[in-house]
Protein backbone atom coordinates (compact mmCIF):
# COMPACT_ATOMS: atom_id res chain seq x y z
CA UNK A 1 0.00 0.00 0.00
CA UNK A 2 1.14 3.06 -0.76
CA UNK A 3 1.27 5.82 2.05
CA UNK A 4 1.70 9.63 2.31
CA UNK A 5 2.24 11.38 5.68
CA UNK A 6 1.63 14.53 6.49
CA UNK A 7 4.51 15.42 8.97
CA UNK A 8 4.52 18.63 10.93
CA UNK A 9 7.45 18.13 13.03
CA UNK A 10 5.20 17.18 16.55
CA UNK A 11 4.89 14.50 18.43
CA UNK A 12 1.91 13.25 16.86
CA UNK A 13 2.54 12.88 13.65
CA UNK A 14 6.25 11.54 14.06
CA UNK A 15 4.25 8.70 16.26
CA UNK A 16 2.11 8.29 12.99
CA UNK A 17 5.30 7.36 11.39
CA UNK A 18 6.72 5.25 13.88
CA UNK A 19 3.34 3.01 14.15
CA UNK A 20 3.50 2.88 9.91
CA UNK A 21 7.10 1.29 9.95
CA UNK A 22 6.17 -1.05 12.88
CA UNK A 23 3.06 -2.41 10.56
CA UNK A 24 5.89 -2.55 7.33
CA UNK A 25 5.19 0.09 5.80
CA UNK A 26 7.61 2.50 3.71
CA UNK A 27 5.62 6.42 3.81
CA UNK A 28 6.48 9.00 1.66
CA UNK A 29 6.81 11.86 4.31
CA UNK A 30 5.34 15.54 3.60
CA UNK A 31 5.93 18.92 4.98
CA UNK A 32 3.56 21.34 4.17
CA UNK A 33 4.89 25.17 4.26
CA UNK A 34 2.27 28.21 4.50
CA UNK A 35 4.26 30.59 5.48
CA UNK A 36 6.66 32.19 3.44
CA UNK A 37 10.74 32.90 4.39
CA UNK A 38 10.55 36.81 3.38
CA UNK A 39 7.48 38.05 4.38
CA UNK A 40 6.81 39.57 7.87
CA UNK A 41 3.12 39.04 8.51
CA UNK A 42 3.53 35.17 8.25
CA UNK A 43 6.23 34.73 10.63
CA UNK A 44 5.76 30.68 10.62
CA UNK A 45 9.11 29.88 8.33
CA UNK A 46 9.03 27.39 10.98
CA UNK A 47 12.71 26.12 10.74
CA UNK A 48 12.33 23.80 13.38
CA UNK A 49 9.49 21.85 12.36
CA UNK A 50 11.15 21.21 9.07
CA UNK A 51 14.12 19.80 11.05
CA UNK A 52 12.41 17.72 13.59
CA UNK A 53 10.68 16.14 10.62
CA UNK A 54 13.77 15.94 8.52
CA UNK A 55 15.13 14.12 11.84
CA UNK A 56 11.92 11.98 11.85
CA UNK A 57 12.93 10.79 8.11
CA UNK A 58 16.51 10.15 8.60
CA UNK A 59 15.44 8.03 11.34
CA UNK A 60 13.29 5.73 9.57
CA UNK A 61 15.34 6.36 6.12
CA UNK A 62 12.01 7.92 4.46
CA UNK A 63 11.94 10.44 1.56
CA UNK A 64 10.31 13.61 2.95
CA UNK A 65 9.49 16.32 0.82
CA UNK A 66 8.64 20.20 1.83
CA UNK A 67 5.51 21.29 -0.56
CA UNK A 68 5.33 24.92 -0.94
CA UNK A 69 1.59 26.14 -0.50
CA UNK A 70 2.14 29.95 0.25
CA UNK A 71 0.26 31.45 -2.28
CA UNK A 72 -2.56 28.91 -2.43
CA UNK A 73 -2.86 28.79 1.12
CA UNK A 74 -3.08 32.72 1.14
CA UNK A 75 -5.44 33.21 -1.37
CA UNK A 76 -8.02 30.67 -0.01
CA UNK A 77 -7.65 30.49 3.67
CA UNK A 78 -5.95 33.82 5.24
CA UNK A 79 -8.41 35.60 2.82
CA UNK A 80 -11.22 34.02 3.92
CA UNK A 81 -10.59 34.63 7.26
CA UNK A 82 -9.85 38.13 6.90
CA UNK A 83 -12.56 38.77 4.85
CA UNK A 84 -14.37 37.05 7.63
CA UNK A 85 -13.66 39.44 10.48
CA UNK A 86 -14.27 42.55 8.65
CA UNK A 87 -17.75 41.48 8.52
CA UNK A 88 -18.17 40.91 12.09
CA UNK A 89 -17.41 37.22 12.30
CA UNK A 90 -15.85 34.65 13.72
CA UNK A 91 -13.96 32.58 11.20
CA UNK A 92 -12.33 29.07 11.83
CA UNK A 93 -9.13 29.11 9.56
CA UNK A 94 -8.08 25.67 11.19
CA UNK A 95 -11.09 24.00 9.35
CA UNK A 96 -10.61 25.75 6.54
CA UNK A 97 -6.98 24.77 6.57
CA UNK A 98 -8.02 21.07 6.67
CA UNK A 99 -10.12 21.00 3.54
CA UNK A 100 -8.75 23.66 0.95
CA UNK A 101 -4.92 23.00 1.97
CA UNK A 102 -3.91 19.97 3.74
CA UNK A 103 -6.72 17.93 1.80
CA UNK A 104 -6.93 19.99 -0.79
CA UNK A 105 -4.27 21.48 -2.77
CA UNK A 106 -2.22 18.77 -1.52
CA UNK A 107 -4.27 16.41 -2.51
CA UNK A 108 -4.56 17.74 -6.12
CA UNK A 109 -0.88 18.09 -6.50
CA UNK A 110 0.35 15.29 -4.25
CA UNK A 111 -1.95 13.32 -2.72
CA UNK A 112 -3.58 11.65 -5.85
CA UNK A 113 -0.31 9.32 -6.36
CA UNK A 114 -1.23 7.75 -3.57
CA UNK A 115 -3.82 5.49 -1.97
CA UNK A 116 -3.91 6.74 1.42
CA UNK A 117 -2.58 9.90 3.21
CA UNK A 118 -1.93 9.56 7.03
CA UNK A 119 -2.12 12.44 9.57
CA UNK A 120 -2.04 12.45 13.28
CA UNK A 121 -5.14 14.09 13.44
CA UNK A 122 -6.98 12.64 17.09
CA UNK A 123 -9.86 11.04 14.32
CA UNK A 124 -11.32 7.93 13.33
CA UNK A 125 -12.72 6.41 9.95
CA UNK A 126 -16.00 4.09 10.21
CA UNK A 127 -17.45 1.76 7.38
CA UNK A 128 -21.19 1.97 7.75
CA UNK A 129 -23.50 1.28 4.37
CA UNK A 130 -20.63 0.62 2.62
CA UNK A 131 -19.28 4.10 2.93
CA UNK A 132 -16.39 5.51 5.06
CA UNK A 133 -17.78 8.29 7.57
CA UNK A 134 -15.41 10.43 9.61
CA UNK A 135 -15.45 9.11 13.16
CA UNK A 136 -14.59 10.35 16.39
CA UNK A 137 -11.45 9.79 18.51
CA UNK A 138 -11.01 8.13 21.54
CA UNK A 139 -9.42 10.52 23.39
CA UNK A 140 -12.15 13.38 23.84
CA UNK A 141 -10.11 15.85 25.07
CA UNK A 142 -7.79 15.37 22.22
CA UNK A 143 -10.50 14.86 18.86
CA UNK A 144 -10.67 16.96 15.93
CA UNK A 145 -13.33 15.78 14.04
CA UNK A 146 -14.84 19.81 14.85
CA UNK A 147 -11.54 20.56 12.66
CA UNK A 148 -12.19 18.51 9.94
CA UNK A 149 -16.02 18.55 9.71
CA UNK A 150 -15.68 20.73 6.18
CA UNK A 151 -13.91 17.68 4.46
CA UNK A 152 -16.01 15.86 1.80
CA UNK A 153 -16.58 12.42 0.80
CA UNK A 154 -13.32 11.92 -1.77
CA UNK A 155 -10.97 12.99 1.39
CA UNK A 156 -12.28 11.09 4.10
CA UNK A 157 -12.28 8.02 2.05
CA UNK A 158 -8.38 8.52 1.59
CA UNK A 159 -7.48 9.52 4.68
CA UNK A 160 -5.78 7.20 7.63
CA UNK A 161 -5.57 8.27 11.49
CA UNK A 162 -3.49 5.70 13.21
CA UNK A 163 -3.99 7.74 16.65
CA UNK A 164 -7.32 7.88 16.68
CA UNK A 165 -7.63 4.70 19.21
CA UNK A 166 -4.91 6.28 21.48
CA UNK A 167 -5.34 8.29 24.41
CA UNK A 168 -2.86 11.13 24.23
CA UNK A 169 -0.45 9.86 26.67
CA UNK A 170 0.00 6.81 25.52
CA UNK A 171 1.01 8.58 22.17
CA UNK A 172 3.60 10.45 24.46
CA UNK A 173 4.60 7.06 26.21
CA UNK A 174 4.97 5.67 22.32
CA UNK A 175 7.43 8.22 21.85
CA UNK A 176 9.15 8.28 24.36
CA UNK A 177 9.57 4.36 24.65
CA UNK A 178 10.99 4.76 20.71
CA UNK A 179 12.99 7.83 21.55
CA UNK A 180 11.63 10.23 18.90
CA UNK A 181 13.21 13.32 18.94
CA UNK A 182 9.73 15.28 18.76
CA UNK A 183 8.96 13.20 21.74
CA UNK A 184 8.86 15.64 24.35
CA UNK A 185 7.78 18.70 22.28
CA UNK A 186 5.04 20.58 23.33
CA UNK A 187 1.69 20.37 21.73
CA UNK A 188 1.40 23.60 19.31
CA UNK A 189 -1.30 25.81 20.15
CA UNK A 190 -1.16 27.67 17.15
CA UNK A 191 -3.73 28.78 14.95
CA UNK A 192 -3.17 27.12 11.88
CA UNK A 193 -1.99 29.90 9.64
CA UNK A 194 -0.63 32.06 12.15
CA UNK A 195 2.09 29.94 12.89
CA UNK A 196 3.98 31.56 15.42
CA UNK A 197 2.60 35.39 14.98
CA UNK A 198 -0.06 36.65 16.98
CA UNK A 199 -3.67 36.76 16.59
CA UNK A 200 -3.99 40.45 16.64
CA UNK A 201 -0.66 41.27 15.08
CA UNK A 202 -2.19 39.79 12.02
CA UNK A 203 -5.70 41.14 12.08
CA UNK A 204 -3.84 44.75 12.69
CA UNK A 205 -1.87 43.98 9.41
CA UNK A 206 -4.65 43.91 7.32
CA UNK A 207 -7.27 45.59 8.84
CA UNK A 208 -5.52 48.27 11.02
CA UNK A 209 -7.25 50.05 14.10
CA UNK A 210 -10.07 51.90 14.69
CA UNK A 211 -11.14 53.16 18.02
CA UNK A 212 -15.19 52.61 19.36
CA UNK A 213 -16.92 52.42 22.29
CA UNK A 214 -17.07 49.47 25.09
CA UNK A 215 -21.30 49.72 26.04
CA UNK A 216 -22.81 47.60 28.79
CA UNK A 217 -25.46 46.32 27.27
CA UNK A 218 -28.11 46.00 29.92
CA UNK A 219 -27.90 50.08 30.27
CA UNK A 220 -26.47 52.07 27.05
CA UNK A 221 -23.63 53.00 29.35
CA UNK A 222 -19.63 53.53 28.00
CA UNK A 223 -17.75 51.37 29.80
CA UNK A 224 -14.58 52.22 27.81
CA UNK A 225 -12.41 51.92 24.83
CA UNK A 226 -11.05 49.01 22.39
CA UNK A 227 -9.42 49.35 19.14
CA UNK A 228 -11.78 47.83 16.36
CA UNK A 229 -14.27 45.55 16.57
CA UNK A 230 -13.11 43.00 14.26
CA UNK A 231 -9.88 42.40 17.35
CA UNK A 232 -13.24 41.11 19.74
CA UNK A 233 -15.79 37.74 19.23
CA UNK A 234 -18.99 37.22 20.98
CA UNK A 235 -18.57 35.04 24.14
CA UNK A 236 -15.36 36.71 24.78
CA UNK A 237 -13.89 37.47 28.25
CA UNK A 238 -9.98 38.57 28.45
CA UNK A 239 -8.70 41.38 26.96
CA UNK A 240 -11.36 43.79 27.38
CA UNK A 241 -9.40 45.84 29.85
CA UNK A 242 -12.25 46.67 32.08
CA UNK A 243 -13.00 46.52 35.64
CA UNK A 244 -14.91 45.32 37.78
CA UNK A 245 -15.84 42.43 35.88
CA UNK A 246 -16.64 39.71 34.57
CA UNK A 247 -17.50 41.05 31.28
CA UNK A 248 -18.46 39.04 28.26
CA UNK A 249 -18.76 40.34 24.86
CA UNK A 250 -22.76 39.85 23.75
CA UNK A 251 -23.15 41.93 20.50
CA UNK A 252 -20.96 43.74 18.22
CA UNK A 253 -22.52 46.69 16.34
CA UNK A 254 -20.34 45.89 13.06
CA UNK A 255 -21.55 49.65 11.32
CA UNK A 256 -20.94 51.53 14.20
CA UNK A 257 -17.80 49.53 15.35
CA UNK A 258 -19.49 49.62 19.46
CA UNK A 259 -18.52 46.13 21.37
CA UNK A 260 -21.56 45.67 23.47
CA UNK A 261 -20.59 43.64 26.77
CA UNK A 262 -22.59 42.44 29.89
CA UNK A 263 -21.06 41.61 33.44
CA UNK A 264 -21.32 38.48 35.27
CA UNK A 265 -20.71 34.67 34.79
CA UNK A 266 -24.79 34.29 34.70
CA UNK A 267 -26.06 36.89 32.62
CA UNK A 268 -28.56 35.46 30.26
CA UNK A 269 -27.62 37.93 27.71
CA UNK A 270 -24.26 35.61 26.91
CA UNK A 271 -26.22 32.77 26.51
CA UNK A 272 -28.88 31.40 24.00
CA UNK A 273 -30.56 28.08 23.52
CA UNK A 274 -30.68 27.57 19.49
CA UNK A 275 -28.58 28.73 16.39
CA UNK A 276 -29.05 28.37 12.97
CA UNK A 277 -26.25 26.99 10.16
CA UNK A 278 -26.20 28.09 6.85
CA UNK A 279 -24.58 26.15 3.85
CA UNK A 280 -24.91 22.71 5.35
CA UNK A 281 -22.08 20.13 4.26
CA UNK A 282 -22.31 16.44 4.35
CA UNK A 283 -19.26 14.69 4.67
CA UNK A 284 -20.45 11.23 3.57
CA UNK A 285 -24.33 11.28 2.87
CA UNK A 286 -27.51 12.88 4.72
CA UNK A 287 -28.43 10.44 7.08
CA UNK A 288 -31.71 12.57 8.03
CA UNK A 289 -33.30 12.30 4.21
CA UNK A 290 -36.12 10.46 5.40
CA UNK A 291 -36.39 11.79 8.65
CA UNK A 292 -39.90 14.09 9.42
CA UNK A 293 -39.50 16.61 11.97
CA UNK A 294 -36.65 16.55 14.03
CA UNK A 295 -34.08 14.18 14.84
CA UNK A 296 -31.70 13.72 17.90
CA UNK A 297 -28.16 14.98 17.55
CA UNK A 298 -25.01 16.18 19.35
CA UNK A 299 -23.05 18.94 18.53
CA UNK A 300 -20.33 21.50 18.86
CA UNK A 301 -19.88 25.34 18.31
CA UNK A 302 -16.37 25.66 19.80
CA UNK A 303 -13.02 23.04 20.25
CA UNK A 304 -14.13 21.21 23.69
CA UNK A 305 -14.30 17.75 24.67
CA UNK A 306 -17.54 18.19 25.38
CA UNK A 307 -20.38 17.02 22.85
CA UNK A 308 -23.48 18.42 23.62
CA UNK A 309 -27.40 17.03 23.32
CA UNK A 310 -29.64 18.91 20.91
CA UNK A 311 -32.22 18.68 18.50
CA UNK A 312 -31.90 19.42 14.66
CA UNK A 313 -34.78 20.77 12.56
CA UNK A 314 -34.80 21.65 8.45
CA UNK A 315 -35.70 25.12 7.18
CA UNK A 316 -35.99 27.10 4.43
CA UNK A 317 -32.38 28.20 4.35
CA UNK A 318 -30.79 25.29 6.45
CA UNK A 319 -30.78 23.43 9.00
CA UNK A 320 -31.20 24.94 12.89
CA UNK A 321 -30.35 23.45 16.47
CA UNK A 322 -32.38 23.77 19.59
CA UNK A 323 -29.81 22.62 22.10
CA UNK A 324 -30.84 20.63 25.45
CA UNK A 325 -28.49 23.07 27.53
CA UNK A 326 -28.11 26.54 27.67
CA UNK A 327 -24.92 27.59 25.33
CA UNK A 328 -22.55 30.26 26.40
CA UNK A 329 -20.94 32.46 23.65
CA UNK A 330 -22.70 31.52 20.46
CA UNK A 331 -20.53 33.08 17.81
CA UNK A 332 -21.76 34.08 14.31
CA UNK A 333 -19.01 32.88 11.01
CA UNK A 334 -18.05 29.63 13.47
CA UNK A 335 -18.89 26.11 12.45
CA UNK A 336 -21.98 24.54 14.22
CA UNK A 337 -20.59 20.57 13.90
CA UNK A 338 -23.00 17.77 14.36
CA UNK A 339 -22.84 14.13 15.03
CA UNK A 340 -24.89 11.08 15.50
CA UNK A 341 -27.06 11.19 18.81
CA UNK A 342 -24.40 8.68 20.63
CA UNK A 343 -21.33 10.81 19.00
CA UNK A 344 -19.45 7.81 17.41
CA UNK A 345 -19.56 9.89 13.78
CA UNK A 346 -19.27 13.60 12.65
CA UNK A 347 -22.15 14.15 9.97
CA UNK A 348 -21.08 17.44 8.89
CA UNK A 349 -21.50 20.99 9.76
CA UNK A 350 -22.53 24.60 8.85
CA UNK A 351 -21.53 28.53 9.26
CA UNK A 352 -23.54 29.07 12.33
CA UNK A 353 -26.04 32.07 12.35
CA UNK A 354 -28.03 33.72 15.02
Amino acid sequence: MNIAVLLSGGVDSSVVVHLLCEQGYRPSLFYIKIGKDDTDYMDCSAEEDVEMASAIARRYGLPLEVVDLHREYWDNVAAYAINKIKYGLTPNPDVMCNKLIKFGCFEQQVGKEFDFTATGHYATTLLRDGKTWLGTALDPVKDQTDFLAQIDYLQVSKLMFPLGGLMKQEVRDVALKAGLPSAKRRDSQGICFLGKIDYNDFVRRFLGEREGDIVESETGKKLGRHRGYWFHTIGQRKGLGLSGGPWFVVRKDVDENVIYVSRGYDTELQYGKEFGMRDFHFITDNPWKDVQGEADVTFKIRHTPEFINGRLRREADGYRIVSAEKLQGIAPGQFGVVYDAASRFCIGSGEIYI
